[in-house]
């Protein structure tokens, strides 16, 4: 009797980028960017590497892949008001309901977060390929979230005059609550935010404004 030949899944290409973005960001918390090969997620995903660079270009678009196109794309504003929760009206959205927003969702996706966690601590290295990224990501969290009506208490001034140095204070608790998070024993990173919020937001000046 002949062999039979195996019969090939053809999978469509938003379903083969998720299985690339999953299988990368794997091996990245593992191993960081610096420790892995294209072979690694060619073989990780079941994949030629001829296969893999048609998605991907090079091992830097992997990381646009990974960072642009994947971690950076959900938990966003844009996301939270369109959730329909407490704070999310689009014309008077609520800043420190955003981040609460978005700690949630950051602690629904453990593995992106220690990925890009170990990605922001290798672009240390001036010629790792994230480091202009990094370098560059408080000028461009305030940029983005300059887009937004967000709704402050009137002491705070506009949102330009006042709340740069609050931006970067909430960049820096959540990397540092972030990391605390991966580590063992785990910390609650919403229940651990809260207690900061207490501080960058305090009361009553803000208490209205949750």
């Amino acid at each position: 009797m002949a062999n039979e030949k195996q019969r090939r899944v053809r999978k469509n290409p938003v379903e083969r980028r998720e299985e690339i973005v999953a299988a990368a960001a794997r091996l990245v918390s593992e191993r960081g960017f610096n420790g892995i090969s294209l072979k690694d997620v060619a073989d990780e995903v079941g994949m030629s590497q001829p296969g893999l660079l048609h998605y991907i270009g090079t091992k830097e678009g992997l990381l646009s892949m990974l960072v642009t196109d994947s971690y950076d794309t959900s938990g966003t504003p844009d996301d939270f008001l369109q959730s329909g929760l407490p704070g999310s009206d689009p014309e008077t959205p609520s800043f420190p309901a955003y981040l609460r927003f978005l700690v949630r969702h950051n602690a629904s996706r453990r593995m992106m977060v220690q990925m890009y966690t170990i990605l922001q601590t290798e672009s240390l290295n001036p010629d790792h390929p994230l480091h202009e990224y990094f370098s560059n990501r408080p000028d461009s969290v305030w940029d983005h979230y300059s887009r937004f009506p967000w709704r402050i208490p009137p002491q705070m001034g506009s949102w330009d005059e006042g709340m740069r140095p609050v931006v970067r204070q909430c960049i820096e608790a959540m990397d540092g609550i972030q990391l605390r998070w991966l580590r063992k024993p785990p910390i609650d990173m919403y229940d651990e935010w809260l207690a900061f919020e207490r501080m960058i937001f305090p009361s009553p000046m803000w208490d209205l404004y949750r």
